[in-house]
């Protein structure tokens, strides 16, 4: 089965690099500009996992997981946020708010397929 993931940024340039590292890993991928068009793809395409910014336009990162987290049929989804950001206290408000996972850009393409890999996988496989 090829995980489907839904990667949120506003950067045309980061949603490019995200979109050809994660398709050359076998990914299928979807993308959204801000939380805004986010939510409105989740809906459309059903991921296995979201990757989000925080800082962007209209809806943030902070803003998409929570209301992500507020729909009953995504609370279990994993969201891995990956922003330039490192400041524990955002961290910590992503965590609060429901983020899986926190990844610093640049990043790596092999640490974010693992980490892809390793919050996707069902309990129990190894």
């Amino acid at each position: 089965m090829t995980l489907r993931v839904l990667a949120v940024d506003d950067s045309r340039t980061m949603r490019n690099l995200l979109s050809a590292a994660l398709v050359q890993a076998g990914f299928d991928v979807d993308l959204a500009e801000d939380g805004e068009d986010g939510l409105q793809r989740l809906s459309e395409t059903s991921p296995d996992i979201v990757i989000t910014d925080i800082n962007m336009p209209r809806l943030d990162g902070f803003g998409l997981i929570e209301a992500i987290r507020g729909s009953l049929g995504n609370r279990h989804l994993p969201i891995l946020v990956l922003t330039t950001e490192s400041a524990p206290e955002l961290k910590a408000r992503a965590r609060a708010s429901g983020a899986t996972g926190w990844i610093v850009k640049p990043f790596d393409e092999t640490k974010l397929v693992a980490a892809i890999e390793r919050v996707t996988m069902p309990r129990g496989e190894v």
